[in-house]
């Protein structure tokens, strides 16, 4: 992809290029910035001053996760064009204060997944072989050869919760070792866990069947303490757990019951949900391994997340090529104002499909009707893929890397369009095939109700795209809405609109909430879907947010 440069057009800013690192990285960031003829100020562990004052004149940013980018921190780097990040996330980045300024965010992911997988094999061997209970008692003169008699990886059962690129990297080694390999992830087809020799489970199997227990996903409101005391008493038991991603996805406390009663065989955590740990039990029982999250820190790993950020820095300002974008489509300011009123209901009909969808994600298709079926609509494309994975993977989806996002994960993108208007002077459409079937939806811009739904699954209905929705489909009879209305009351929920729409299938019905219900509260969730669900004639209630 490339842009021009947004300070006046041409390839090379007409003053000398200036690029601060504000934390600590290889030399050979630096050196590849400076074989520019660029001025490069380094220098880590400077005073919140000294590096406002460093910025006045700065066209490149870099900082790994100690330097807060925020609104006080943009508006001291008036000439500033692009912030890179050395590493992944991006949480210390006010990313829409920078969008809003014209600037360019840029990371270096995957820079660290060949360390992250080989550290995550280290701990699977570690704990099969009592590494760490054997050190320990050889430096306190204790010879226990005879109780430390381990386990063979060759034969065992590798599940991997999430499969991408380091879960990948850790299939490819763990198959090495003779490992059968498992994994749950619900957007990587089938196809391509076929290519890498990975058979998808979902979670309850994946944990049944697993020896080993690796979690390589993201940290979202649907992973957090995804494994806690219900999950791990799913697991095998005595299965090891292993954890190189998030703290977060794993109920320390219950872990420590599971591990003292068992069920679960032990743990090798190079995370957790406080760092430093302030709870000692979990990791001063003698069945976890742990390590002080070091499992992305090799010298290899940290020259290439240098080297990889210096190298979009440099592509930007020199050439205008967009790498590893976080927040700027690649098109004309034009076309993006004429796509603007879309994307947000493009971005809400992935965001509302992709909660209604069960099995794995195929294809994506989406048709535009109308006046959308001109011009360049890949912001749309974007956005529609932003909304279906974000929820699932990770807020830090964007219109750029969703495309990625999609092809890492196997999943097809199918764009067409038709000049036919469907009684809208512009009409989106969104199909999803998965595992378990396709679902519909179309949506349109209405000039004084916003961005609203008008097709569900074949039947014309129209709903607005805000806030919480319950999504229910039910045989076409008599009693059913003042049904649902009375279980609604009964628990407290109260009724903002309901729309419904009749079809030769039967009958389907979104209703919007007063949700004071906060995301934390699934159990009191489920506890109302599962008593419409529980209505003979309801074949199926579920929750949207938006």
């Amino acid at each position: 992809m490339r842009l021009e440069n947004p300070s006046d057009g041409t390839s090379v800013p007409p003053y000398p290029t200036k690029i601060v690192i504000a934390d600590s990285l290889p030399d050979s960031a630096a050196g590849l910035l400076r074989q520019m003829g660029w001025k490069v100020d380094a220098r880590a562990r400077r005073s919140r001053e000294e590096l406002l004052q460093a910025l006045k004149d700065a066209d490149g940013l870099i900082v790994r996760s100690n330097t807060q980018v925020d609104a006080e921190l943009l508006a001291s780097a008036p000439q500033l064009k692009i912030i890179a990040r050395a590493g992944t996330g991006v949480e210390n980045i006010d990313v829409r204060a920078a969008s809003a300024r014209g600037i360019l965010v840029i990371n270096a992911p995957g820079a660290n997944s060949v360390s992250v997988a080989e550290h995550t094999c280290a701990l699977m061997l570690a704990l099969g072989r009592s590494i760490a209970r054997a050190d320990t008692a050889m430096k306190q003169g204790q010879w226990t050869k005879k109780e430390l008699v381990g386990i063979e990886l060759r034969g065992k059962a590798l599940g991997l919760v999430g499969l991408g690129r380091v879960g990948q990297g850790v299939a490819f080694r763990a198959r090495a070792f003779g490992m059968h390999v498992v994994a749950h992830d619900p957007y990587i087809s089938e196809q391509l866990a076929r290519s890498l020799d990975v058979e998808l489970l979902t979670l309850d199997e994946l944990c049944a069947q697993s020896d080993f227990v690796s979690l390589h996903a993201p940290l979202t409101a649907t992973t957090r303490r995804m494994f806690d005391a219900k999950q791990l008493a799913k697991c095998k038991y005595g299965a090891q757990l292993i954890n190189t991603s998030r703290g977060d996805l794993i109920d320390e406390s219950a872990l420590v019951d599971a591990i003292e009663s068992g069920q679960i065989g032990g743990a090798g955590l190079d995370v957790f949900e406080c760092e430093p740990p302030i709870d000692s039990r979990l990791i001063a029982l003698p069945q976890v391994v742990a390590t002080p999250h070091i499992a992305g820190s090799t010298q290899e790993a940290q020259q290439l997340v240098g080297t990889e950020t210096a190298a979009g820095i440099r592509d930007y300002l020199q050439l205008g090529i967009v790498q590893n974008a976080v927040n700027f489509p690649s098109m004309p300011l034009e076309e993006l104002k004429r796509l603007q009123p879309f994307v947000d209901l493009a971005e809400k009909l992935g965001a509302f499909i992709a909660q209604l969808a069960t099995g794995r994600t195929q294809t994506v298709s989406i048709r535009y009707y109308g006046g959308l079926t001109t011009g360049n609509n890949e912001p749309l494309v974007g956005a529609v893929l932003k909304g279906l994975f974000q929820t699932m993977l990770s807020s830090t989806v964007t219109l750029i890397n969703a495309r990625s996002v999609a092809e890492a994960r196997g999943v097809d993108v199918v764009e067409s369009r038709s000049p036919r208007p469907r009684n809208f002077t512009n009409l989106l459409a969104v199909k999803l095939d998965t595992s378990n079937g396709e679902l519909w939806v179309e949506g349109a811009n209405f000039e004084h109700g916003g961005a609203r739904i008008v097709l569900l699954d074949g039947v014309e209905i129209e709903a607005g795209l805000e806030g919480t929705h319950i999504v229910i489909r039910n045989l076409d009879e008599p009693g059913v809405v003042g049904t649902v209305g009375s279980i609604l009351a009964e628990c407290g929920v109260n009724i903002a609109s309901f729309a419904l729409g009749r079809g030769p299938a039967g009958a389907v019905s979104v209703i919007s909430i007063d949700d004071s219900m906060d995301s934390g509260k699934r159990d009191l969730d489920e506890g109302l879907l599962d008593t419409l669900r529980a209505v003979p004639a309801i074949r199926s209630a579920q929750l949207v947010r938006l």
